[in-house]
């Protein structure tokens, strides 16, 4: 499938603008941004693309009301998806810990978990504030030993931090064809031979059982599916979700409780949250 490019050119340039504008756009589906001195590159897969729903962003509620928004967009064809992110795409570190490359960056800092990731067209090369928040609880948490599942794994970066850090197995599934494949190859560039993936929906976790699931999608899909996780952990298991705001939190506190799970904590970066529970 083809994306679409929109560049959003703010003027004058503003940083709170730009991550307010992701944000929303991360809402409509976009799933992968680059920031350039004076504007912000969005990508979306061309069936989802409605460049008047884009329009109708309101931003009149920020404190910095001086700008102004102009959108273009182009169409990039599948075929031509590694030019483009390969000129964008620049290494990640995460708490000196984790370091997300591309196969082709080879001057990066040696650290304890060195992932490679060649994304294509999946979300999570860790340039997201959700996807660094996720890293970060996975750093945080006990992993070893434990089975893991990765849910709307994208490139199942994820996935792969958690065999490292010695997870016993790991599940990833994602409901898109493309993420899937992506998820193949990088699992197998990765070594991470303890790693299946998955073509499909929660409706695959029927009797599954896993002691951490990962969740970064988006508040909907958290909230309709959290019964779907909780239900696949025993009791102490541990549930990690991102992808929602912090607005939103409460709404997915609500639901948690509801399904007999334990606030740990949370992380915010950008107005992005991920939390942590363990179930009752």
């Amino acid at each position: 499938m083809d994306y679409i490019e929109l560049k959003c050119e703010i003027t004058p340039f503003n940083e709170a603008v730009a991550q307010i504008l992701i944000s929303e756009l991360g809402e409509l589906g976009y799933d992968s941004f680059t920031e350039n001195e004076d504007s912000i590159d969005a990508y979306i897969t061309e069936d989802l693309f409605d460049i008047n729903i884009v329009k109708a962003i309101n931003l009149d509620y920020l404190p910095e009301t001086n700008f102004t928004l102009n959108y273009s967009h182009k169409t990039v064809i599948s075929q031509d998806w590694n030019t483009v992110w390969e000129s964008n795409f620049q290494p990640v570190i995460i708490s000196d810990q984790v370091v997300i490359r591309a196969s082709f960056h080879t001057d990066t800092p040696k650290v304890p978990y060195d992932i490679v990731i060649d994304p294509k067209m999946s979300f999570g090369t860790g340039h997201h504030s959700t996807t660094s928040l996720m890293v970060q609880s996975v750093l945080d948490s006990d992993i070893k030993g434990k089975r893991v599942l990765d849910m709307g794994c994208g490139t199942s970066l994820l996935a792969i931090l958690a065999s490292m850090r010695g997870a016993k197995m790991v599940d990833a599934i994602d409901i898109d064809e493309w993420p899937y494949k992506n998820s193949l190859e990088n699992i197998k560039n990765n070594k991470a031979d303890n790693v299946s993936v998955f073509l499909g929906d929660a409706s695959l976790l029927k009797g599954k059982e896993y002691d951490v699931v990962l969740a970064n999608i988006n508040r909907n899909i958290l909230l309709n599916d959290m019964r779907s996780y909780v239900d696949c952990l025993p009791k102490n298991g541990s549930l990690i979700m991102s992808g929602f705001y912090t607005e939103d939190l409460k709404y997915i506190l609500d639901e948690a409780e509801k399904n007999n799970m334990n606030y740990i904590d949370h992380k915010v970066d950008k107005n992005w949250v991920a939390v942590r529970f363990v179930k009752n």
